[in-house]
C-alpha cells in the first residue's frame, strides 16, 4: 500500500514571520521600516515616566515654598507635563522622547514621514484608553495582536513606533598610492578588489597574503607586491574620500 502525505497537495506552508514594514515614497522608492515591539516600548515609557517624576518632584519642592499659590501652579504644571511632555518631544525632536532616544526608537506616520502635532496629540490623549482597565492592559493586548505592534492610540492617529536605523559607514581601506588596473575590470572583479582592501583589518597577515596571491594572477599583478598593488587599485576604484 502506498503511503500518502498527511497534508493535501494544495496545502501551503505559512509565510515566514517578518517584522519589517514596507512603505513606498512619492518618488517610488521602497522604504523598509522596523516596527518596535512591546518590550522596548515599555522600557522607553518607563524611562520617560522616571524623567517626568524627577522633574515634577524637583519643581514641587520649589513650589511648596509658595503656599497655596504653589499648589495651584503645581496642579497646572502636573497637567502640562503629564499631557504635553510626549507631544513636545515627539514633534520637536524627530519623534523621540528621552526614553525613546535611549531605546533608539522614534514615532513616525504610517508612511514614514515625521509625526505632526495632530497625530501626536491623538496618540497621546488616547493613552487613557490604552491604560484601561489597569496597567496598560488594552494597549499591551493591541500591541501583541497588531502586525506592526500598534496600540490603540497609534491605530487612531495613524502612527508607528519604529527602530532608528543606524547610519552605515563604509569600511576604511589602507592608505596607498592610487594605481590604474592593468586592464578594465568587470563589476565582480572590482567588488573582489574592494572587498579585499576593506577586510584587511579583520584578517591576519598570512590570510591577507593568501588572498592577495589568489587575486594577483587573474589581475596580472606580481605576487611579491600583490598587497600594495591591490590596495592601490582599490584606492583608485574608490576615488577621492
Amino acid at each position: 500500500m502506498r503511503m500518502t502525505s498527511a497534508l493535501p497537495r494544495t496545502a501551503t506552508l505559512p509565510p515566514p514571520l517578518d517584522t519589517r514594514y514596507q512603505v513606498e515614497t512619492p518618488e517610488g522608492i521602497d522604504l523598509p521600516l522596523r516596527p518596535a515591539g512591546l518590550m522596548p516600548r515599555v522600557l522607553a515609557f518607563a524611562i520617560d515616566l522616571g524623567v517626568r517624576g524627577l522633574v515634577l518632584g524637583l519643581l514641587f519642592i520649589a513650589l511648596a515654598l509658595l503656599g497655596k499659590l504653589g499648589i495651584g501652579l503645581g496642579s497646572v504644571l502636573l497637567f502640562l507635563v503629564s499631557w504635553w511632555y510626549m507631544v513636545l518631544f515627539e514633534v520637536l525632536n524627530q519623534g523621540c522622547s528621552p526614553g525613546k532616544q535611549l531605546m533608539r526608537l522614534r514615532v513616525v506616520h504610517d508612511d514614514g514621514t515625521p509625526v505632526g502635532w495632530s497625530a501626536s496629540l491623538i496618540r497621546n490623549l488616547l493613552r487613557f484608553v490604552d491604560m484601561l482597565p489597569f496597567g496598560y492592559s488594552l494597549g499591551a493586548i493591541s500591541c501583541l495582536q497588531h502586525p506592526t505592534f500598534k496600540r490603540l492610540g497609534d491605530i487612531a492617529a495613524g502612527t508607528l513606533v519604529i527602530y532608528q536605523e543606524q547610519a552605515v559607514t563604509r569600511p576604511q581601506i589602507p592608505q596607498a598610492l592610487a594605481l590604474h588596473p592593468p586592464f578594465a575590470l568587470t563589476l565582480n572583479e572590482q567588488r573582489a578588489v574592494l572587498g579585499f582592501a576593506e577586510r584587511q583589518a579583520e584578517l591576519s597577515s598570512e590570510r591577507v597574503n593568501e588572498l592577495a596571491g589568489i587575486l594577483a594572477e587573474p589581475l596580472h599583478v606580481s605576487p611579491p607586491h600583490a598587497v600594495a598593488k591591490l590596495n592601490g587599485i582599490a584606492r583608485r576604484l574608490l576615488g577621492p574620500t
